[in-house]
């Protein structure tokens, strides 16, 4: 454990419950909203910041996936290639609703966090000495190469990269064109939105970055930037390869530390992690960026009471990369969870700093604009015919689910997300992200075919149509789910006399056999269930009413 030296959860249904973001340095796949009303991350810059990375807030968000241990690897395409916020809704144990469901990454990229501090005296200690990048030789052709610079920084890109390949093999041994030629092909890779550029870009990099007589400040941004690249492709071993190759030359740099850190998180490796999490606090006790990861891994790992102050005070730090809603949601969540009435203050802080809708509406990934409210009746949805349908056709829905949950093979599975507080809570999955499970289906096939009619639920990307068993002596925690772009239904299907009830917000209900709820699932909810037998719901998630189409098709899955 580091020493700290003044160191300064749901309703039985929520899946893919939480919320989280990035920005990038390149523009990368994501969504774009039609009219005045455009998808945010809040607690996250928006994509197509360019320019060089702190060194502690480098990799940020991808660093939320990986924390579950569980990053998937994606071929990616540019631009189509990083849809990072479809592979953070496939990551499943964190997302920002402290539930453990990353819904999240929102990993549009990680490259630029946050940098806000409200400090002044901090800011003036953040202000960093500018790079010295000429060696001897450099020094001497420095006229040739600010000519070819002042070409890439007037947009003409392609002569740039001319000019800079006209110098590398003029003056093979020189640092400075290097460096500018891969800089070049860094921005025409963007440009074109070609992959093999930017891969050409990545070995320029290292080239750079290998020759004889570097100035140190050269390395560091050439292996830095090859590092970030790599990722952008999904490289994360090659990536991680850079940074512990940066740590080795720079090994009293912290924030080179800190981002290799992230790097371990990217592939899974937790436990690497939290080491170099810990000598980073070893030596920087008061580091917020190393606080705030160390604290979210901690959290991770369940050590839920053993978070609070690391988040708390790496937060508290106003450090770079350390003002993000992932982390307010976090700590919220961690608070609740041992009891501790400060959550509600973080949330509110969080909601003040931009980062959540509202205290009781705390989802990451949102479409401004849409109305929001806890509970909506059908008639407000505009689903009355999708409401119709279930409530008409409850005792079917409910017969095909009880035969399969009378099956051996255990088709219903227990609840992973880490929502439970205690109990027993298993689901059986029809459609999830808008992709219909043909092998589920095979045991519920009149439900299915019913559905079949409704694209409104069964093209429902940011949700999930699965039934819910849970059983007595079960309480989930209260959490919130990760996008307000989707409304989630409740059907009843059997429901004991008294013991079960869901909390959305404020108001607390009850389920009914054969009647639909219907409620915004970005809310905090919470679930009870003290009866003495099984309660049986159908959960059907369906688009928020107010996305347009273009909006319903261009978003990315969660």
């Amino acid at each position: 454990m580091a020493p700290r030296k003044n160191a300064k959860g749901g309703g039985g249904n929520s899946s893919s419950s939480s919320s989280s973001s990035s920005p990038s340095s390149c523009t990368s796949g994501g969504s774009s909203s039609a009219g005045a009303r455009k998808e945010t991350k809040h607690g996250g810059h928006k994509n197509g910041r360019k320019g060089g990375l702190s060194g502690s807030s480098f990799f940020t968000w991808f660093m939320v996936i990986a924390l579950l241990g569980v990053w998937t690897s994606v071929a990616v395409v540019w631009f189509d290639l990083v849809d990072y916020e479809e592979v953070l809704g496939k990551l499943g144990i964190y997302d920002a609703d402290g539930d453990g469901d990353f819904d999240v990454d929102d990993a549009k990229v990680l490259l630029e966090t946050n940098k806000k501090t409200d400090d002044p005296e901090k800011k003036e200690k953040v202000k960093k000495k500018k790079p010295k990048l000429l060696n001897k030789f450099d020094k001497t052709i420095k006229a040739e190469l600010d000519a070819a610079e002042k070409l890439r920084k007037r947009g003409k890109i392609e002569e740039a990269v001319h000019a800079f390949e006209e110098l590398v093999q003029k003056y093979p041994q020189s640092p400075g064109a290097r460096y500018g030629k891969a800089k070049c092909e860094d921005d025409l890779a963007e440009m074109k939105r070609s992959n093999e550029i930017l891969r050409r870009a990545i070995k320029t990099y290292q080239e750079a970055a290998s020759l004889p007589d570097v100035p140190a400040d050269l390395v560091k941004l050439s292996l830095k930037r090859r590092s970030d690249r790599q990722q952008f492709l999904g490289h994360m071993r090659g990536s991680l390869l850079t940074l512990q190759k940066l740590v080795e030359l720079f090994p009293d740099d912290t924030s080179l530390k800190n981002d290799l850190g992230v790097g371990y998180l990217l592939i899974g490796d937790n436990d690497s992690a939290k080491k170099i999490y810990e000598e980073v606090l070893n030596v920087a006790p008061n580091d917020g960026f190393a606080k705030v990861h160390y604290g979210f891994i901690l959290k991770a790992q369940n050590k839920i009471a053993e978070s609070i102050p690391y988040l708390k005070e790496g937060i508290e730090s106003g450090d770079p990369g350390t003002d993000d809603g992932r982390f307010y949601f976090h700590l919220g969540d961690a608070m609740q969870r041992v009891g501790n009435k400060e959550a509600y203050k973080w949330y509110e802080l969080g909601h003040q700093r931009g980062h959540f809708a509202s205290v009781w509406q705390r989802s990451l990934y949102n479409v401004h604009g849409l109305k929001a409210q806890p509970w909506w009746t059908p008639k407000e949805t505009g689903y009355t015919e999708l409401v119709k349908s279930l409530e008409r056709n409850w005792k079917l829905i409910r017969d095909e689910g009880l035969a399969v949950m009378d099956r051996a093979q255990g088709l219903f599975l227990p609840e992973d997300e880490n929502l439970r507080e205690k109990g027993d809570w298993s689901q059986f999955t029809l459609w999830q992200q808008g992709r219909k499970n043909e092998n589920a289906c095979k045991g519920a096939p009149k439900t299915c075919s019913l559905l079949d009619k409704f694209p409104e639920t069964t093209g429902c990307r940011r949700g999930q149509i699965k039934y819910s068993v849970m059983h007595p002596g079960t309480h989930v925690w209260p959490h919130t789910g990760p996008t307000n772009c989707r409304l989630r239904m409740h059907l009843g299907l059997v429901i004991p006399k008294e013991g079960c009830k869901i909390r959305c917000a404020n108001e607390t209900k009850t389920w009914e056999e054969g009647k639909v709820l219907i409620f915004d699932d970005s809310f905090e909810h919470e679930v009870w269930q003290d009866a003495t037998s099984f309660r049986l719901i159908f959960i059907v998630d369906v688009w928020h009413p107010e996305l347009t189409p273009h909006q319903r098709r261009s978003l990315p899955a969660i």
